[in-house]
């Protein structure tokens, strides 16, 4: 499977709401609150996630970013459209 990324930035609010609506898709499969360039948290979600237990991560990253401000958030999605072909032997 191979990977994407989206980064967000706003306020706690905006950022929560798109948050949602992306796990809602169903394909992230971690999510990153980047300050100044360094790492300030991450959070590995599995396929799957139901609202309740994204629900507590998505709250956490809300207060992330309202206590540090400027935060970025990358989102790590899976591209399960793309199809990885087994290589064949020659005969």
């Amino acid at each position: 499977m191979a990977c994407t990324w989206e980064s967000l930035k706003g306020d706690a609010t905006a950022v929560a709401e798109k948050l949602k609506a992306i796990v809602h898709e169903g394909n992230v499969r971690r999510i990153v609150v980047e300050h100044d360039g360094r790492t300030v948290a991450e959070f590995p979600l599995t396929a799957g996630v139901v609202g309740a237990v994204i629900a507590p991560v998505l709250a956490a990253v809300a207060a992330i970013v309202a206590i540090l401000k400027d935060c970025t958030i990358e989102i790590e999605h899976i591209d399960e459209d793309v199809k990885h072909e087994s290589p064949t032997a020659s005969r």
